[in-house]
């Protein structure tokens, strides 16, 4: 096996970056900032009880950026050794010196880099080898393949384990890093019931392997989530509540992260311009940032230039307080950073109106219940919304059928105003935190 990779690595790659600071500050740039890392990876996939991959990732890099006055230059390396460090300082300059001016480029402000870095316990190794990877795959896929004679074929079943350390710094006099992991279970089947065949999926992700769901429940559920498929229809185009599972309300959270960003808003291309202060959802709903959740799939010290990560209002009581912002749209809308370079950190949307699952589905009444998209039928300009989905049909707050081979349709803006209730089934796995969501009506497009 490799070296591992974990704090002992962090002194190694600050060697690194402080040497590709010392070649710009040599080549006479003005500013500049480098980030070195290092990746280490096991990935075992079995498929009906065979090995299918082994697969180890190792990877190394250093991205320089260097800035001369207001123009910046940047180049990367996967070779962490002196001279290819000195070529890339060597390279990121010579574009900086071809490249014009832009009055917002440069560092993060100094008093906005982070001064303390807290412990978040994100780094959890687990020793696990090729021969024990397998055998828990293994054992995932054929708890989901005995539950049923009906469940006849597999896409198989991964194990994964990952493990990185990063190290940032620049010429402000920063210089810190942190090593993290990430391991997942997941297992996709076939279910068959004569000419039909349908597929579903489980997973399980977390900092820590011991907070993994355990593979045979991982394979159970994914056997269920394809049983319950068997049968499904097509509806009749209509105007009907949806709900969507929580896995896929995530993703449309996702999409109002993306009409925030700074790049989407001062390049004018966002179907919420200019929407800070305004009533984005409804006054029951609000939604938080918390950077520093320890074992948070999305928690970070410190953002990917620096910044300190705060705890922060993002929505309250439906109205959004700002955007999601790094220095350069920081400056360009002129505002201050909010510490999101690099993305969000473990966003928590709550509400008023919840409730579990069986709740959710009394809310809905009749209308569909969603648990799987298709396609990338979003216009993050318009808000314009389609996509394939399948799901089924809820009667009188019960599920009746599967559906499949619908598109549901609508306006991301009006979408999200029309919320009417967020499930407490809440999904942890990602960097966004919400349950079920229920949305008014929608579009159901099918026969």
């Amino acid at each position: 096996m490799p070296q591992q990779v974990d704090a002992s690595r962090i002194s190694e790659l600050e060697g690194v970056v402080e040497a590709a600071l010392t070649e710009a500050r040599a080549a006479g740039a003005s500013q500049a900032e480098a980030d070195a890392s290092l990746q280490r990876g096991l990935t075992a996939t079995v498929r009906l009880g065979e090995v299918d991959t082994i697969e180890y990732h190792r990877d190394r890099g250093l991205a320089v950026t260097v800035y001369f006055g207001k123009a910046k230059g940047s180049a990367s390396t996967a070779d962490l050794r002196p001279p290819a460090v000195r070529d890339t300082v060597q390279k990121a300059a010579a574009i900086a010196k071809h490249t014009a001016a832009d009055d917002c480029a440069g560092l993060a402000d100094p008093d906005e880099l982070a001064r303390e870095i807290p412990d978040l316990q994100l780094y959890f190794p687990w020793d696990l080898q090729p021969e024990q990877a397998v055998e828990l795959a293994r054992d995932c896929e054929a708890a989901g393949l005995e539950s049923d004679p009906k469940l006849r074929n597999s896409e198989g079943a991964t194990v994964t384990t990952h493990g990185s350390v990063r190290v940032y710094g620049n010429s402000h006099g920063f210089l810190a890093g942190y090593p993290t992991t990430s391991h997942s279970v997941s297992c996709a089947l076939v279910a068959q019931e004569r000419d039909e065949m349908q597929r579903d999926y489980w997973f399980s992700v977390a900092r820590n392997a011991a907070s993994l769901e355990p593979p045979g429940a991982i394979g159970r559920r994914a056997a269920e989530r394809a049983l319950r498929r068997l049968g499904a229809r097509r509806l009749a185009t209509q105007r009907a509540p949806v709900l969507f599972a929580p896995e896929l309300a995530r993703g449309m959270f996702g999409h109002f992260i993306g009409a925030i960003r700074g790049a989407s808003q001062y390049r004018r291309a966002s179907f919420l311009l200019n929407a800070a202060g305004q009533q984005v959802f409804p006054p029951f709903l609000s939604i938080v940032e918390r950077p520093h959740l320890l074992q948070g799939l999305a928690s970070s010290p410190f953002d990917a230039e620096g910044v300190a990560t705060r705890d922060r209002d993002l929505v309250s009581a439906g109205v959004l307080q700002g955007y999601v912002l790094g220095s350069y749209s920081a400056r360009k809308l002129g505002l201050k950073t909010t510490g999101n370079a690099g993305g969000i950190h473990n966003l928590l949307v709550s509400a008023q109106q919840s409730g579990d699952f069986e709740e959710m589905l009394h809310r809905l009444g009749t209308g569909l219940l969603v648990t799987e998209l298709m396609g990338h039928g979003v216009n993050g300009i318009t808000g314009d919304y389609s996509r394939g989905a399948s799901g089924f049909w809820v009667q009188n707050g019960e599920i009746t059928f599967p559906v499949h081979e619908v598109t549901i349709a609508g306006n991301l803006r009006e979408m999200l105003r029309s919320i009417v209730a967020i499930g407490s089934d809440v999904d942890n796995q990602g960097a966004i935190r919400t349950g079920s969501m229920l949305i008014e009506a929608m579009t159901i497009a099918g026969e």
